[in-house]
């Protein structure tokens, strides 16, 4: 599974727009990346922990001669599973069960992914009650109303007028020549 696929799964399981779910992918591995190199270790509970380890200088033995060698210090960038990723993984009864369209992929459920919801919240809104009024009447005074400033309009172009085209017929002057015929050719027999 690749990043496209991997949003493409996500945007379906967590019911997001696909667009959200790939730029929120793009700012985790960013965000991680940067965190690490700077050498703070980044842990995800349930997942992974992604981790810079620096090497120092060591003493170590060539395996082919048995000689001692000096081996550098280096950098390395480390991702260990945690626990519950590994059983679930050795254990796919554990895993976590994804909804239908996740994997495989399913086209139309990721098209519908994240618009489902919209609809919904603008219904919620839409029934709730009016708010009760009180008939107490305030006495304080209300602040006089602003006007709005002046919208600028689009100055409206005249209509152009629709002319009717005058049709012209030309006199054919041109007579049709008679067709030209090709020289016949004379059979030649025997002659090659």
């Amino acid at each position: 599974m690749n990043k496209r696929e991997l949003a493409k799964s996500v945007a379906v399981h967590s019911d997001v727009d696909l667009s959200t779910v790939s730029r929120v992918l793009e700012g985790f591995t960013d965000v991680v990346t940067a965190v690490v190199s700077k050498g703070e270790a980044v842990a995800i509970s349930g997942f992974a922990k992604f981790v810079k380890v620096d090497r120092p200088a060591r003493m170590g033995r060539n395996p082919a001669t048995g000689e001692q060698i000096m081996i550098k210090a280096s950098k390395k960038a480390r991702i260990t599973p945690v626990k519950a990723f590994k059983e679930a993984v050795l254990n796919p009864s554990n895993a976590p069960k994804l909804k239908r369209g996740s994997f495989p992929i399913m086209d139309d459920l990721v098209k519908a992914a994240g618009k489902a919801a919209a609809p919904a919240r603008k219904a919620a809104t839409a029934t709730r009650a009016p708010a009760k009024k009180t008939a107490k009447k305030s006495t304080a005074r209300k602040a006089p109303a602003r006007k709005a400033p002046a919208r600028r309009t689009a100055a409206k172009r005249p209509a152009a007028k629709k002319t009717t085209a005058r049709k012209t017929t030309a006199k054919k002057t041109a007579r049709r020549a008679p067709a030209r015929r090709a020289p016949a050719r004379k059979a030649t027999r025997g002659r090659r």
